[in-house]
């Protein structure tokens, strides 16, 4: 079990990794947790310090849940169920960054990160394809990156479900949405105070806001 542990802890520590928060004090000199919404993510970079510094954050974000599942698999060659919960580490430490006090983000960049390696390792790839189609559609039309993935997140289990047929695996996948829809409920609740109607809740027109956790 010692290469388990490794790469369930390999995974959680990766996702800890404050990329927003170091990003942000080195362009700004100021805690991002402080900005905005004070989401220590790529959305709240973003809108709050910039576009190039948003690119490095979603990118080093992807690559540790990429990261944790390529350790996991590779370098450590656990199975797959400890394969898949090194990726939920990674996006359970992005959410609670034990750097930050076990404060963090959504855990979308690194949940995606994971992803995209984790599907493809084990044949699955038109699965990856699939929800990416099922992010691409909804954002085409709303311009809102934060809804797109989580209609995403929203149909992994069925997705999961329909091309691995694995109980266990689809459990994971629920177990993912559950704690990023917990994460987001209170952005949810702030964003359809302020906007005040469907429309304005579900497009996104680019503009900052100062809603928390965005």
């Amino acid at each position: 079990m010692v290469n388990e542990i490794i790469a369930v802890a390999s995974g959680y520590l990766l996702g800890s990794i404050p990329t927003a928060y170091i990003i942000s004090r080195r362009v700004t000199g100021k805690d991002i947790r402080r900005l905005g919404g004070g989401n220590v993510g790529g959305l709240n970079t973003y809108r709050e310090v910039g576009p190039l510094p948003a690119l490095v954050v979603g990118l080093v974000d992807l690559g540790k849940g990429a990261a944790a599942v390529a350790i996991a698999y590779w370098l450590l060659g656990v199975s797959p169920l400890f394969v898949m919960l090194a990726g939920l580490a990674a996006v359970i430490g992005h959410m609670w960054m034990l750097f930050l006090k076990f404060s963090g983000g959504k855990g979308m960049g690194a949940a995606f990160g994971a992803l995209l390696v984790l599907m493809p390792v084990y044949g699955y790839w038109y699965g990856l394809l699939i929800i990416i189609a099922v992010i691409i559609i909804p954002f085409v039309f709303t311009r809102n990156v934060a809804l797109s993935m989580g209609i995403g997140l929203l149909f992994l289990p069925l997705i999961t479900w329909l091309i691995t047929q694995s109980g266990l695996a689809t459990i994971l996948a629920v177990t993912l949405g559950a704690l990023i829809g917990i994460k987001f409920l209170p952005t949810a609740r702030t964003a359809w105070s302020r906007d005040k109607n469907a429309r304005a809740f579900i497009f996104d027109d680019g503009k900052p806001h100062q809603g928390p956790g965005e």
